[in-house]
């Protein structure tokens, strides 16, 4: 009986990494649908209670950056590791957006004064949920200035930002003047290995069901030598 509970245990593994399946490629294709979707404005307060369901929805957003409030966060890209200049927005509809305008190197990460526009900026983006803590093995130390993740509200409350979206937008790869920083980095990989978890677990559930077979099969055949005997 132990044997035949652990072969439908293992056997529920692999159906349950199935449908894990299937809901991995669901949202692989909604990322996908998203990201090449024309960019609609970004989700003011009466959306953010439900912002979860609004990953890599492309954005449009019109404002003015707070440039004396921007927030460099420890990154490693394609390009090797730097900064992201995290700045936040002040939208035309009133409220703000912290805005990763992208990756620059370590020298280039106080040298920018004319990738700071003054006036109006319309950008287009992804939504990004925020990131908070911290990154692997380090944690955000928001007193000495030290960001090892896009955290919002943490990053908010620092700079003193008002009506700030629990979000941040990925800003898309449009130049900006200097050459930096550079946007359109954002990493659009989804770990998918549940067919591989799921035929795992189906072949332990076959190689133990095989088992319990051959062992019944011996013990059969013992039992009935015996009784030949006597």
């Amino acid at each position: 009986m132990v044997a035949l509970a652990c072969v439908a245990g293992l056997a529920g593994l692999g159906i349950w990494q199935m449908q894990r399946l299937g809901w991995k490629q669901a949202l692989i294709q909604r990322v996908e649908t998203r990201i090449r979707a024309e960019p609609v404005p970004a989700p003011g307060p009466a959306h953010w209670g439900s912002i979860g369901e609004d990953e890599y929805l492309r954005v449009r957003l019109a404002g003015r950056f707070l440039h004396d409030r921007e927030t460099l966060v420890q990154a490693v890209t394609e390009r090797g590791g730097g900064f992201w200049v995290l700045t936040p927005l002040v939208s035309e509809a009133g409220f703000t957006v912290l805005v990763n305008r992208g990756f620059v190197p370590p020298e280039r990460r106080g040298s920018r004064a004319d990738a700071r526009p003054s006036g109006p900026v319309t950008l287009t983006g992804l939504l990004r949920l925020s990131e908070p803590g911290g990154g692997f093995l380090r944690e955000n130390a928001p007193a000495q200035d030290r960001w090892y993740s896009r955290d919002v509200a943490a990053t908010a409350q620092t700079r003193g930002l008002e009506n700030a979206a629990p979000y941040f937008v990925d800003a898309d790869a449009t130049p900006n003047p200097g050459g930096f920083p550079v946007g359109g980095l954002t990493v659009l990989r989804f770990a998918n290995n549940h067919l591989v978890y799921a035929l795992t677990w189906f072949a332990l559930a076959l190689m133990l069901a095989c088992a319990m077979i051959f062992v019944l099969r011996c013990e059969y055949r013992l039992r009935h030598g015996t009784e030949r005997q006597h």
